[in-house]
C-alpha cells in the first residue's frame, strides 16, 4: 500500500494543470485495469480528465443497483512542491503533498477490492468508483458526472480524509460559498479636494462590517472576508476596491437566504457602486437519519474488528455535499488517517491503512440499501 501511495504522490497533480492531473489519472486507471475493472476516462477540455472504474464482484451482469465510491485526483500543491517536501517514510507515517488529501484514499479503494477478491466475498451491488479532477477548486467540471452517477446509486461512500487522529468519519459538513464584492467610487486628491471623491475602500469597509452581522454561530453560519484589495497611492482617494468572502452554512435552507442577502447589498456611501458576484456553490451534508444509519453500520464493522470508530462534523466541504443534497445516503471521511492537509507537514499514519481498507471492504460487501 505504501509503495502504491508513493507512486501516486510522486505524480504531482495540481488542480489547474491538466497534463499533470491526467498523468495521475492514467496511473490510477492502469491500477484499476489490473483488477479487471471496466475503466472509462471522462474527457474534460481545460481541467483534468475524470476516471470511472466499474467492477462486478458477484452482483451479476445487468444488475441495476450500484454503490458509488467517490474521490478526487487533484491536490492544492503547485508543481515543484515535491522537490521541497518529498514523499518519505518516517516515524510510522508517510509524508508528502497529497498523502492525506487524498491520495491515501485512492490507495484504500484499490486494496479494499483486492481484499474482497482474495477472500472471495461477493457484493450484491455493482461498485462504481469515480475519481474527479477539480474537487479542490469547486468541482465545476466534475459536478455533472458526480450527480449523474449518484442518482444511479443506492449510497455514496466518500474517501476524503478522516477527521482527527482517531480517524472519525464525517457525518455532517457545512455548505460552502464564495462571493466577490467590487466597489467603484471616484478618485480625487486626498488632501486638496477629498470631498470630490468617493472612497471605494471606505465603502468596502462598511460592506464588510455589514456582512459580519450575517454570521450566526448558533445556526452554523459563518461569513468571513478573506481577501481585500484597493487603492493606488496614499494621497489619492481610491476609486476601486475588491474583496473575497468565504461563506459556510449548516442548513440547506440557509443557502438561498444567504444568496438573497448578498444580492440586496446596496451602496452605503453616496455615489458608490457595489457589485456582488458568486454565492453559495456547495450545499451542506446534513446528518440525516440515512447518514446516521450508514455511520452506525460502519461503526459496527469496526467494532467487529475490535476497533473504535467515531463521527464528527466539519466546516470544510467535499463532493459528498453534492451527493447528499440529492438525497443519497452519503458517508464521508472514509479515507486515510493522518493530519495537516494542505501544508508541508501533511502525512498519513501507515498502520491505519489496512484498517481503513478493511472498513471500506466491509461496507462494500455488506451494505443492503
Amino acid at each position: 500500500m505504501v509503495r502504491t501511495l508513493g507512486s501516486f504522490v510522486r505524480c504531482e497533480s495540481p488542480s489547474r494543470d491538466k497534463r499533470a492531473v491526467d498523468r495521475l489519472g492514467e496511473i490510477v486507471a492502469a491500477e484499476w485495469r489490473k483488477r479487471d475493472a471496466k475503466v472509462r476516462v471522462l474527457a474534460v477540455a481545460k481541467l483534468g480528465n475524470q476516471v470511472r472504474a466499474e467492477i462486478d464482484l458477484g452482483s451479476g451482469p445487468g444488475t441495476k443497483q450500484q454503490i458509488m465510491i467517490l474521490g478526487h485526483l487533484d491536490t492544492v500543491y503547485p508543481l515543484g512542491t515535491l522537490a521541497k517536501t518529498p514523499f518519505r517514510i518516517s516515524g510510522g507515517r508517510a509524508w508528502g503533498p497529497g498523502t492525506f488529501d487524498m491520495k491515501g484514499g485512492l490507495v484504500l479503494a484499490l486494496f479494499a477490492v483486492d481484499a474482497l477478491k482474495t477472500v472471495g466475498i461477493t457484493c450484491s451491488k455493482r461498485l462504481v468508483f469515480l475519481w474527479t479532477s477539480d474537487e479542490e477548486i469547486g468541482s465545476e467540471s466534475s459536478r455533472p458526472a458526480i450527480e449523474t452517477e449518484a442518482l444511479r446509486s443506492a449510497a455514496v461512500l466518500v474517501l476524503e480524509p478522516s477527521f482527527g487522529r482517531d480517524g472519525r468519519l464525517k457525518t455532517a459538513r457545512k455548505g460552502v460559498g464564495t462571493a466577490e464584492i467590487t466597489v467603484t467610487g471616484r478618485s480625487a486628491h486626498a488632501g486638496v479636494d477629498p470631498e470630490k471623491g468617493v472612497n471605494a475602500v471606505q465603502e468596502l469597509a462598511l460592506q464588510i462590517e455589514r456582512l459580519m452581522k450575517v454570521s450566526n454561530r448558533r445556526r452554523g453560519i459563518s461569513v468571513q472576508t478573506t481577501v481585500v484589495a484597493g487603492g493606488t497611492v496614499s494621497n489619492v482617494i481610491p476609486e476601486h476596491a475588491h474583496a473575497e468572502v468565504d461563506i459556510r452554512f449548516s442548513r440547506a435552507a440557509d443557502g438561498p437566504r444567504l444568496n438573497r442577502k448578498l444580492r440586496t447589498l446596496g451602496p452605503i456611501t453616496k455615489g458608490a457602486r457595489v457589485e456582488i458576484r458568486g454565492g453559495t456553490n456547495r450545499p451542506p451534508l446534513e446528518r440525516t437519519a440515512a447518514v446516521r444509519a450508514l455511520f452506525r453500520h460502519a461503526q459496527s464493522l469496526m467494532h467487529d474488528m475490535g476497533l473504535p470508530l467515531g463521527e464528527a462534523s466539519t466546516g470544510g466541504g467535499s463532493d459528498g455535499n453534492l451527493t447528499a443534497a440529492l438525497g443519497l445516503p452519503t458517508l464521508d471521511g472514509l479515507g486515510a488517517v493522518g493530519d495537516f492537509p494542505h501544508s508541508p507537514r501533511e502525512h498519513i499514519i501507515i498502520r491505519a491503512l489496512p484498517e481503513r481498507a478493511a472498513l471500506l471492504a466491509g461496507l462494500l460487501a455488506t451494505l443492503r440499501l
